[in-house]
């Protein structure tokens, strides 16, 4: 599990691609300390499991679902990512709970600078904008970001000047493919209300159901 919060921008030094895989091979200074093989290291939101360690390198390898659902194929050699380590179990909630599983992709469709923050537009399908709500939150290549707009086609969020500095999000133009992670519990809730049909009488929760069992 993740949180959202980038630890440092990381840099490709290899993408090997296979007929519908990967081997991908990342130089990233701080996210390599104390991390073994078999560890969890989201980059660009996308939970890669190491594979191999050489220094500050480390390599993962990428599978089909993963190329057909991530912008992975828009990297290249020196290309920039986000990364974060799995969160430890002592460590602070800061962002929000970030699976490193990719829902689908964005583009951005505009870029706004107010004052002292930045306004990134995103297009994406209904399938992922069904989930998102007006100050719920979001992950933008693996960054834990507020909505603040969202409407049939698209939605807004607010970069400010620190996550500017600590993210490649500032680095995007108009056009670019972002990965995009809904909040995990809408998808929960939606998948238990979907249970609660007529067909499932034994699971439906109406008021007689309460009554029965003494909430009432």
């Amino acid at each position: 599990m993740f949180t959202g919060l980038i630890e440092e921008i990381g840099t490709i030094k290899s993408i090997k691609k296979g007929a519908k895989s990967a081997e991908i091979s990342i130089l990233g200074d701080l996210v390599t300390k104390d991390t073994q093989i078999g560890d969890s290291i989201a980059v660009n939101g996308i939970c890669m499991t190491v594979t191999s360690i050489s220094g500050n390198i480390f390599t993962a390898d990428v599978m089909a679902e993963t190329m057909r659902r991530t912008s992975l194929n828009s990297l290249k050699e020196g290309s920039k990512v986000n990364l974060e380590r799995a969160m430890p179990a002592n460590g602070r909630f800061g962002g929000h709970i970030v699976a490193g599983h990719i829902d689908g992709t964005g583009q951005i469709t505009k870029l706004e600078k107010e004052d002292n923050a930045v306004w990134i537009t995103i297009k994406t399908d209904m399938n992922i904008l069904k989930y998102i709500v007006e100050k719920g939150s979001i992950t933008i290549d693996g960054v834990s970001l507020t909505v603040a707009y969202v409407d049939n086609a698209c939605f807004k969020v607010s970069i400010i000047p620190h996550t500017a500095a600590n993210t490649i999000l500032l680095d995007k133009k108009q056009g670019d493919i972002v990965n995009l992670e809904n909040d995990i519990i809408g998808k929960y809730v939606e998948k238990l209300m979907g249970m609660n049909t007529v067909n499932d009488v034994g699971s439906k929760i109406d008021e007689n159901f309460l009554m029965q069992h003494g909430f009432f």
